[in-house]
């Protein structure tokens, strides 16, 4: 299943037999607020269950960081409950920049679970072309997944390092946390040395969709990206990091690049790792 949707696509395939129609999650989560369960509430994609970020698509906060990895065990246990199945496909979506939508398709796959899509522009995009949006809660049949950890790599702290300085490391946040200039979150500003900043945001078009292929290709080289050197990435708390790994996808990187789940709200925990500030080009 290819890593990225499009509304017609998708639009196609719900009207059709139910047997061959995808899973549907709603990801929609915003830091500040208001609560996404709230807008799934007021509106969603016709079938589409809601997925909560902070309690189904990460563990506890604490000293893995802001959203490390949910234990296994609960992850199976909410995506049964909104009735995905071995083998069939899911769609997920957000309504912001893609990236709660690709944290859910990383773990998905992390998980095991190969037939998993984002929909391009996510819920902006759906409701901007007039298609059907409802407030009816599905009630979805108990699906039988099981959560299989390791279907991607992930890296520790000390491997990320490692990274930085033997491969390419990236930084999936905006410049300003990168270079140390600010940090309204976690306990230190600036990022692990030897990393390349490449902000997310560059992923998307000015119309809020993804950059096909070819424009993520090249974006990504010249960032240092080749077939031949390990990449890994990290943001604040691993949700945007997993769009850049979502985008080297789409792009035609021929290894899923290393998340570092805990990413900088744990690496910046510990104050005996080193930290750098400034720029760097990307």
């Amino acid at each position: 299943m290819r890593p990225m949707i499009t509304t017609s696509e998708l639009a196609a395939q719900l009207s059709g037999p139910e047997s061959a129609r995808s899973v549907v999650l709603d990801v929609r989560w915003r830091l500040a607020g208001p609560p996404g369960a709230e807008s799934y509430r007021e509106a969603h994609l016709p079938g589409a269950v809601y997925v909560d970020l902070d309690t189904a698509l990460a563990g506890e906060p604490g000293d893995g960081g802001r959203h490390p990895l949910p234990e296994p065990e609960t992850l199976q246990r909410h995506l049964r409950a909104a009735g995905i199945r071995s083998g069939h496909p899911v769609v997920v979506y957000d309504d912001s920049d893609g990236s709660v939508a690709a944290r859910a398709w990383w773990l998905l796959r992390w998980a095991g679970h190969a037939e998993v899509a984002v929909l391009d522009g996510g819920f902006a995009a759906w409701a901007e072309e007039e298609r059907p949006l409802t407030g009816e809660v599905p009630s979805p049949a108990e699906g039988d997944i099981v959560v299989k950890p390791g279907g991607m790599p992930v890296l520790e702290a000390a491997e990320a390092a490692t990274l930085a300085r033997d491969g390419l490391l990236f930084d999936a946040r905006a410049k300003p946390r990168y270079a140390g200039e600010t940090e309204p979150i976690d306990p230190r500003a600036g990022h692990i040395p030897g990393a390349v900043n490449a902000p997310f945001s560059g992923h998307l078009a000015e119309d809020g969709r993804w950059r096909d292929a070819s424009e993520l290709a090249e974006r990504f080289e010249g960032l240092g990206v080749d077939p031949e050197t390990p990449v890994g990435v990290y943001c604040g708390s691993g949700i945007t990091a997993s769009s850049v790994v979502l985008a080297l996808e789409v792009a035609g990187h021929p290894e899923s690049a290393a998340l570092y789940a805990g990413s900088w709200s744990h690496w910046s925990r510990d104050p005996e790792r080193p930290v750098a500030t400034g720029d760097l080009p990307g």
